[in-house]
């Protein structure tokens, strides 16, 4: 099972293309660290009992500035789960920062998404790309034989998609396992989507030039991730075409969680579909959660399932 936990809406960056820019007002909140720690624990049994893996992913605003992450992780860690997450790398700089990663982290996801006056910009912050690339390099070097995977994403605009497959092959130089991408959308930040969405001709583009890149990384070490499945997602939402998902699982391969404690199949059902993981106290709980939340569907079908945004359904991951 794989577990995404937004655990903050707190961030230091200002990225016009999200919801948790620190320039947008709103309360901001984070998971208090004691129900982070009781359902860690509540998951981390439920693995040891069932004989399954659990990844547990940190998701934010940027949850690197969230404080229990540190003694959290490494609990949970020492507990049996894997734990991985996302990140703008702004804090990659910091040696104890580094050295935490090592000690508990299987996987770390850092956000780039061009080449230096490309990538501050839209982050909004001088220094952020030089940040990313000392930070991975550093990592790369320091980990050792130590199992931390480093993972790149990369959000693609009209503005970074020119700059792609340089900045693959720059990261590659960087050190990391592999590289992920997402086209940008428009529910975050509907003002900014517009001038920045990618169009089909730019999907055929990017379809285009794939297997060549992935057949030039390959023997660098480096994956890159996205199948035909993928890029038919992308190239729908180019062209305003609905792919609808009739069952993705319902939180047996995924449960997304927010920062509000809230479990759902994944990050667009939470208001729909949503269960408060206060009331899950036993190995059973965790159990009866797919059962739950396919009753919620059937009782009352979220539109977003008709035309599901869910990376993970349509194989961001693949190979």
């Amino acid at each position: 099972m794989i577990v995404l936990w937004r655990t903050t809406t707190h961030c230091n960056y200002a990225c016009g293309f999200c919801a948790y820019d620190r320039r947008l007002g709103g309360i901001r909140r984070s998971v208090p660290a004691e129900e982070a720690a009781r359902f860690g624990t509540l998951l981390a049994d439920w693995a040891r009992q069932r004989g399954q893996t659990v990844l547990l992913s940190w998701l934010g605003g940027e949850p690197l500035s969230w404080r229990p992450i540190w003694d959290l992780s490494a609990r949970l860690a020492q507990a049996g789960l894997a734990i991985s997450a996302t990140t703008n790398g702004s804090s990659l700089d910091r040696a104890d920062v580094r050295a935490a990663l090592i000690a508990s982290f299987r996987e770390l996801t850092v956000s780039i998404d061009g080449p230096p006056s490309v990538h501050d910009a839209l982050r909004g912050r001088e220094g952020a790309w030089a940040r990313v690339r000392s930070g991975l390099h550093a990592l790369a070097a320091e980990r050792g034989a130590a199992p931390l995977r480093l993972r790149a994403n990369i959000v693609l605009m009209r503005q970074t998609l020119p700059h792609f497959a340089a900045l693959c092959r720059q990261l590659a130089d960087w050190g990391v396992d592999e590289i992920t991408f997402n086209q940008l959308g428009g529910r975050d930040r509907p003002a900014f989507f517009p001038a920045q969405r990618l169009l089909p001709a730019d999907i055929a583009d990017l379809a285009a030039c794939l297997p060549g890149l992935k057949q030039d990384l390959k023997p660098r070490g480096v994956t890159l991730c996205g199948d035909a499945l993928y890029v038919e997602r992308l190239a729908a939402s180019a062209d305003n075409r609905a792919l609808a998902v009739e069952d993705c699982g319902q939180g047996r391969p995924f449960l997304f969680i927010d920062e509000a404690g809230i479990a759902a199949p994944c990050s667009f059902s939470g208001a729909a579909y949503g269960i408060p993981i206060a009331g899950l106290r036993t190995v059973a709980d965790v159990d009866g959660l797919a059962a739950r939340f396919a009753a919620a569907r059937t009782a009352r079908r979220l539109a977003t399932c008709d035309d599901c945004p869910s990376t993970q359904q349509f194989a961001k991951f693949a190979a």
